[in-house]
């Protein structure tokens, strides 16, 4: 795609727009100049469905002005809008600048409507059920498509109605979230744990934190071994908020359970990325999704 970012393409684009419209007058021209010998009854001789006649007659002139009129046109808008090439138009007009104005009037419309909550604590937010209805709208629009819309999550993507939390659960990290996003790297630990035998047992200790169905044997045999995984989640297999290092003890498996699985993850790796979402939403629609998606998994406190 880089190659399309060269400046040849840009004169071309133009090359090919004024070659049209140039093209258009000289087709009228050439057309108005053609005499095509008529018959003493004005035809031209062709006939279709048995009575259908085609005359020899010029143009209309209103229709001829009309076609002059939509080269013109075609002209002075290549003047005062974007269409040749990288030209930006006297206008200055584009579909960013424009859609910045539709936005930036939207924020300002809307801006009564947040401004009853921005003084208010997310937990207590969770309580107020027109906060929470805002709160819906803005996540089924911006979380849902891969939270889902009941927020439990699916494979790769994070259940947010339990307690299990890969970089903690408090209003302020929920709304760093939202507001920055965030990347999840889990490099490729083969290398680094040993042989495939070893990488399997490694599977079934991690297995083994949780108290899933494991194999005892390999689970001894990858103990030892699991002091490359213990860096990011912990010794005793805890995770590490820090660093979104997921919690090994728990029954929760965000990127699928079992042997296969998790061999999967240490030979491959895995990269998670939740988009930031300053910018598209303002700091108040944050805040009150902030307290939303907090609410999903915390009862709010007693409404006053």
């Amino acid at each position: 795609m880089s190659d399309f970012d060269h400046a040849f393409w840009s004169i071309f684009v133009s090359g090919v727009t004024l070659v049209s419209i140039v093209a258009c007058l000289l087709l009228l021209w050439v057309t108005s100049r053609k005499k095509v010998p008529a018959r003493p009854d004005n035809t031209t001789g062709h006939v279709w469905d048995g009575d259908l006649t085609e005359m020899n007659n010029p143009l209309p002139m209103w229709w001829v002005w009309l076609f002059i009129g939509t080269v013109v046109f075609s002209l002075l808008y290549l003047v005062a809008y974007p269409g040749l090439g990288s030209y930006s138009g006297e206008l200055k007009w584009s579909s960013e600048s424009e859609y910045r104005g539709e936005m930036a009037k939207a924020e300002r419309e809307l801006a009564p409507l947040y401004s009853q909550f921005t003084s208010r604590k997310p937990e207590e937010l969770a309580g107020d059920a027109n906060a929470m209805a805002i709160g819906e709208r803005l996540f089924m629009n911006n979380c849902a498509q891969c939270h889902g819309s009941d927020a439990r999550g699916s494979k790769s993507f994070p259940n947010l109605t339990d307690h299990d939390w890969l970089y903690g659960g408090s209003t302020e990290k929920i709304a760093e979230t939202l507001h920055k996003g965030r990347t999840g790297v889990m490099p490729p630990m083969a290398a680094a744990v040993g042989s495939a035998d070893d990488v399997k047992n490694v599977a079934h200790y991690v297995l083994s934190l949780s108290g899933s169905p494991h194999d005892s044997l390999r689970a001894q045999l990858g103990r030892s071994k699991y002091a490359a995984c213990a860096a990011c989640h912990g010794a005793t297999g805890k995770g590490n908020e820090a660093l979104g290092a997921p919690n090994l003890t728990d029954d929760v498996w965000l990127h699928g359970w079992g042997e296969q699985a998790i061999v999967n993850i240490i030979n491959q790796g895995k990269t998670n990325e939740m988009p930031g979402q300053h910018g598209k939403l303002t700091d108040a629609q944050i805040h009150v999704l902030t307290g939303y998606v907090w609410g999903l998994s915390n009862k709010a406190p007693a409404k006053p």
